[in-house]
């Protein structure tokens, strides 16, 4: 009998879309839903999100099934997928709806996350500092579906590199 586990992390990394994309592709990863999460404003709309003023982060829910990935290998592909040394920005999106996060539901989450963040800083970016929040989960936003599997829907999925950035 197999047990069926599952697993889930909220990624912000600039515009969900693409980290959606990247995320999505990967073997282990069950679901991904776009959403926001992170601030003080029940039920936010895309529209609030854009103001600003909500505190939220575009962000992506993943759920994963751990035995067949781990919670190490989506933090890579996760830190892959975007520039965790921006503030507030990635690409042309700008403002803190658009900033690095990792929101976790476990302690053991965090503790990963926290080293996986300090590995990244010294191999990688040892003169940029790293601004990826690492934060405990909140209430998780359901964005609204025309932003769900957007890649998929306007057949861009096979166009996107997260390499590219």
């Amino acid at each position: 009998m197999k047990i069926n586990t599952k697993e889930k992390v909220l990624f912000g990394a600039g515009c969900f879309w693409s980290v959606e994309a990247s995320l999505s592709k990967i073997p282990g990863v069950n679901k991904t839903i776009c959403g926001y999460s992170g601030g003080h404003t029940k039920n936010p709309t895309y529209n609030d999100i854009c103001t600003g003023k909500t505190g939220h982060a575009e962000v992506v829910q993943v759920e994963y099934d751990p035995s067949q990935i781990t919670y190490n290998a989506l933090l890579t592909s996760f830190w892959k997928c975007h520039n965790p040394t921006t503030l507030n920005q990635q690409g042309p999106d700008i403002g803190s709806q658009y900033r690095s996060a990792i929101f976790y539901y476990t302690q053991q989450q965090q503790i990963i996350a926290n080293s996986s963040k300090i590995e990244l800083q010294s191999r990688k970016y040892p003169d940029e500092p790293i601004v990826t929040e690492i934060l405990p989960a909140t209430k998780f936003y359901r964005a609204e579906e025309y932003h769900q599997k957007y890649f998929e829907k306007h057949d861009l999925i096979n166009t996107y590199n997260p390499n590219s950035q």
